[in-house]
Protein backbone atom coordinates (compact mmCIF):
# COMPACT_ATOMS: atom_id res chain seq x y z
CA UNK A 1 0.00 0.00 0.00
CA UNK A 2 1.38 3.53 -0.84
CA UNK A 3 1.05 6.63 1.36
CA UNK A 4 -0.26 9.65 0.47
CA UNK A 5 2.03 12.03 -1.92
CA UNK A 6 4.68 9.00 -2.13
CA UNK A 7 5.00 9.76 -5.90
CA UNK A 8 5.30 13.33 -5.47
CA UNK A 9 8.11 12.87 -2.67
CA UNK A 10 9.91 10.47 -4.65
CA UNK A 11 10.25 12.97 -7.76
CA UNK A 12 11.24 15.75 -5.63
CA UNK A 13 13.79 13.59 -4.24
CA UNK A 14 15.40 13.03 -7.46
CA UNK A 15 15.41 16.23 -8.73
CA UNK A 16 16.36 18.64 -5.86
CA UNK A 17 20.23 18.11 -7.15
CA UNK A 18 19.04 19.93 -10.42
CA UNK A 19 16.40 22.00 -8.92
CA UNK A 20 19.46 23.39 -5.93
CA UNK A 21 21.10 25.00 -9.13
CA UNK A 22 18.37 26.80 -10.61
CA UNK A 23 15.39 27.03 -7.96
CA UNK A 24 16.94 27.43 -4.40
CA UNK A 25 15.23 29.24 -1.54
CA UNK A 26 11.91 29.21 -3.99
CA UNK A 27 9.24 26.21 -3.59
CA UNK A 28 7.93 23.63 -5.80
CA UNK A 29 4.34 22.48 -6.87
CA UNK A 30 4.92 18.77 -7.73
CA UNK A 31 1.55 16.79 -8.64
CA UNK A 32 2.18 12.79 -9.34
CA UNK A 33 5.31 12.88 -11.75
CA UNK A 34 5.65 16.21 -12.94
CA UNK A 35 6.74 20.16 -11.58
CA UNK A 36 3.76 21.89 -11.71
CA UNK A 37 5.35 25.35 -11.05
CA UNK A 38 7.88 27.03 -8.89
CA UNK A 39 6.84 30.01 -6.77
CA UNK A 40 8.70 33.00 -4.79
CA UNK A 41 6.37 31.70 -1.44
CA UNK A 42 4.49 29.06 0.07
CA UNK A 43 1.41 30.76 0.16
CA UNK A 44 1.64 31.61 -3.79
CA UNK A 45 2.76 27.41 -4.26
CA UNK A 46 0.01 26.44 -1.92
CA UNK A 47 -2.91 28.78 -3.75
CA UNK A 48 -2.01 27.61 -7.07
CA UNK A 49 -1.73 23.72 -6.36
CA UNK A 50 -5.09 24.31 -4.66
CA UNK A 51 -6.92 26.44 -7.68
CA UNK A 52 -5.10 23.67 -10.06
CA UNK A 53 -5.69 20.45 -7.76
CA UNK A 54 -8.67 21.23 -5.30
CA UNK A 55 -9.11 18.50 -2.65
CA UNK A 56 -6.60 16.46 -4.74
CA UNK A 57 -3.25 15.95 -2.70
CA UNK A 58 -0.31 17.76 -4.18
CA UNK A 59 3.28 18.34 -2.50
CA UNK A 60 4.69 21.76 -2.04
CA UNK A 61 8.53 21.86 -0.75
CA UNK A 62 11.33 24.46 -0.20
CA UNK A 63 14.19 23.76 -2.46
CA UNK A 64 16.99 23.32 0.10
CA UNK A 65 19.93 20.96 0.67
CA UNK A 66 18.35 20.50 4.42
CA UNK A 67 15.09 20.05 5.00
CA UNK A 68 12.94 19.79 8.24
CA UNK A 69 11.55 16.66 8.71
CA UNK A 70 7.62 16.79 8.04
CA UNK A 71 5.38 13.91 9.29
CA UNK A 72 1.56 13.69 9.21
CA UNK A 73 0.77 10.57 11.10
CA UNK A 74 -3.42 10.64 10.67
CA UNK A 75 -2.97 11.10 7.20
CA UNK A 76 -0.47 7.87 6.95
CA UNK A 77 -2.79 5.83 9.07
CA UNK A 78 -5.87 6.87 7.34
CA UNK A 79 -7.16 8.57 10.29
CA UNK A 80 -7.42 11.93 8.60
CA UNK A 81 -8.33 12.54 5.27
CA UNK A 82 -6.92 15.33 2.90
CA UNK A 83 -9.81 14.89 1.07
CA UNK A 84 -12.42 14.72 3.63
CA UNK A 85 -15.63 16.00 2.66
CA UNK A 86 -17.77 16.74 5.89
CA UNK A 87 -17.65 20.42 6.45
CA UNK A 88 -15.45 21.73 9.27
CA UNK A 89 -17.35 22.61 12.57
CA UNK A 90 -16.35 26.29 13.46
CA UNK A 91 -18.77 27.02 16.01
CA UNK A 92 -16.92 24.49 18.95
CA UNK A 93 -20.08 22.14 19.13
CA UNK A 94 -20.43 18.76 17.61
CA UNK A 95 -23.14 17.57 15.58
Amino acid sequence: MSTPLQTEIAYYEAHLGDWLQTYQGRFVLVKDDRLVGVYNTNGEALTEGARLFGRESFLVRPVLSQQANISAPALTLGILRADNTRPVDRTGTHA
